[in-house]
């Protein structure tokens, strides 16, 4: 095996979208893979034809791609090798290493309640491991179906683990299991091997809900004589309520992140740090940190939580990495669709936009925040925050912003330098503090109380804007009856 190219692979079943677990596991792989100047492919495991659903097999690849999870060659999908595994359960069979079992589904359940009632462990108990070549004939010729099982021999299997270290199990404990149905086709376990063989995977890295299959699938490795690959079991995401991160309780598909505003660069940060760590004292990584960090020798046992709180702590931290042209290609889609500009509009005022982004940046945990924070920077048509108005909108503040609105109009250009200028002046004349101009005029430029500073907003805003607000709050406050 060490003649073979480094191959990691990631699997998903298209039996619901996405979810985080999955792309954990996908994203290991994906850095090891880098990591190391191997491969990464995908397979899709859609052989539960039942559950499985064509139409969440795009959503699934989009989700990787989004994650810039790219892989090599083309994907595989069980559903189209279904014939390709029955050779290998005959190979199986006729090796010696499986045999036919013909005990019916009313049998095998009458042994499992059994062994309830007895309060023993159930496992296959052998019932057709010693049939004669005589009595399997009688019985095939007879039309009885059976299945194919795997025969575990005695003594005990050993592997070393990537996470777990060295893990031990008595072949006891391993039962005579199905690996080809009455049907003739695969069991997951069976269809798993032949496919990572196929594929040239050599190392397997997924959930250590994953290791009873794993001692299973070393004797069918064995049984075909294939070269088994390295092994390593992660801990589990666990929901805040400590329940495993999972599809059939409705955790969230990973492209609503995205959606949501989440950076994929953010995502893949903080995913990587859910079960293995960098062993330093830092956090915040980029994708080329991580791939030349990441080692399997990095890799804990603790169960981890996925925390959507940290995930927009993290988030947030990538926003401020990017560059205001960035976030604003990001931001603009949105801002259209919200019905706060058009697509024009912004095209001929990019410069602004950028200007934008950049005094509002590092309020933004999400990239969609830009919707709600930026508003009043494209529309006057906004209403005042009620709380807010309470306290800073009245006769005293209304004489202000008269006073402010007139000093304004005697500038040629409002610029960072001389809104200071005209706020500074007209609170030494008055002789008050600046802070009983700036609450006011603040919630006259946006409707609301806070955001960047106000000689941002004024200066971004301009000298026409800024007194077109100012007249249209001294109006307001004039005829506001609450006052």
């Amino acid at each position: 095996m060490t003649d073979r190219v480094p191959t990691f692979r990631v699997a998903p079943s298209p039996t619901g979208y996405l979810h985080v677990g999955v792309a954990r596991t996908a994203l290991f792989n994906w850095l090891f893979a880098k990591h190391v100047g191997g491969r990464f492919v995908v397979r899709i495991e859609d052989t539960d034809l039942e559950r499985s659903k064509e139409e969440l097999i795009e959503p699934i690849l989009s989700a990787l791609s989004w994650l810039g999870l790219d892989w090599d060659g083309e994907i595989i999908r069980q559903s189209t090798r279904l014939d390709h595994y029955k050779q290998f359960a005959v190979q199986i069979l006729e090796s010696g290493h499986g045999y036919r079992c013909f005990c019916s589904p009313d049998q095998l359940k009458a042994d499992r309640e059994k062994a309830k009632v007895e309060k023993s462990a159930f496992g296959y108990n052998r019932r057709c491991l010693e049939l004669s070549d005589a009595e399997i004939q009688e019985r095939i010729e007879a039309g009885e179906k059976y299945a194919l099982r795997l025969r575990i021999p005695e003594g005990e299997t050993t592997y070393s683990d990537m996470v777990a270290g060295e893990l031990i199990r008595d072949n006891k404990e391993i039962e005579d299991f199905i690996i080809a149905r009455s049907d003739g086709t695969a069991t997951y376990n069976l269809a798993v091997v032949i496919d990572d063989h196929d594929m040239g995977v050599t190392h397997v890295i997924r959930g250590n809900d994953h290791i009873t299959n794993t001692f299973k699938q070393i004797h069918i490795y064995q049984a075909l004589g294939f070269d088994i690959p390295q092994f390593g079991h992660t801990p589990m995401i666990l929901r805040p309520d400590k329940k495993k991160v999972s599809k059939r309780l409705g955790d969230k598909d990973v492209n609503q992140f995205s959606k949501e505003g989440i950076l994929p660069e953010a995502m893949v940060n903080y995913l990587s740090l859910l079960g293995w760590s960098p062993k330093t004292d830092n956090e915040i990584y980029s994708v080329e940190e991580l791939i030349e960090r990441f080692t399997p020798d990095n890799f804990n046992n603790s169960n981890a939580v996925f925390d959507q709180d940290k995930l927009l702590a993290f988030n947030k931290e990538h926003i401020q990495l990017k560059s205001d042209h960035e976030l604003a290609v990001m931001s603009a889609p949105m801002l259209v669709e919200a019905g706060l500009t058009t697509k024009y509009w912004l095209e001929t005022r990019w410069e602004y936009l950028r200007n934008v982004i950049a005094v509002l940046k590092e309020r933004m945990k999400r990239v969609s925040d830009i919707v709600e924070l930026s508003g009043y920077f494209f529309s006057a048509d906004f209403s005042y925050d009620a709380k807010a108005r309470a306290k800073h909108f009245h006769e005293e503040s209304r004489l202000l912003l008269i006073d402010l609105a007139e000093r304004i109009e005697a500038v040629d250009e409002l610029t960072l330098e001389t809104s200071e200028q005209v706020i500074t002046e007209l609170a030494v004349d008055r002789d008050i503090k600046k802070a009983t101009i700036i609450h006011p005029t603040r919630l006259a430029l946006s409707g609301v109380p806070g955001g960047p500073g106000l000689y941002d907003i004024m200066n971004l805003l301009g000298r026409k804007n800024v007194l077109d607000r100012l007249h249209r709050a001294i109006d307001f406050i004039a005829n506001d009856r609450t006052n």
